[in-house]
């Protein structure tokens, strides 16, 4: 399953790590890192070390210029802005899967209508957004 895909968040069950994730091209971003670099420094300093060799996708302009417009037109709230950028950071980079533990914001029927219309507007793929359970489905 040769799968591009950016990783949202990196605390999640042992399967979709040791199995399900060395059958992927998983990705990252900056976003991510920042995420994952708050809170207790032991659990900090473990989450970095799962993510130490995973690639970073470049931020640039427009990947922000989308998420505000994503985050504009979905209404998510304030403090989950960095979702939005999540998701145009998958976009830009044309990636496969956008995998998500988060469900709140952003894997919802009507926010992917809004996200596609966006995405069609600008020319772009839509990304299948899901959790990890859903890709072990595949």
């Amino acid at each position: 399953m040769p799968l591009s895909l950016i990783l949202y968040s990196v605390t999640a069950c042992r399967e979709w790590w040791k199995n399900i994730l060395p059958e992927c091209s998983p990705f990252i971003s900056q976003f991510v890192l920042d995420e994952i670099s708050r809170g207790d420094q032991e659990a900090v300093n473990k989450r970095i070390k799962v993510i130490e060799r995973v690639p970073l996708l470049e931020v640039v302009e427009p990947i922000v210029n989308l998420g505000l417009e994503y985050f504009d037109a979905i209404g998510i709230p304030e403090k989950a802005r960095t979702d939005a950028f999540h998701m145009a950071i998958a976009v830009y980079h044309g990636l496969d899967y956008l995998v998500t533990w988060n469900c709140t914001h952003i894997t919802g029927g009507q926010v992917r209508g809004i996200v596609e219309k966006i995405n069609d507007k600008h020319e772009f793929a839509t990304p299948i957004i899901c959790t990890p359970e859903e890709l072990m489905e595949v």
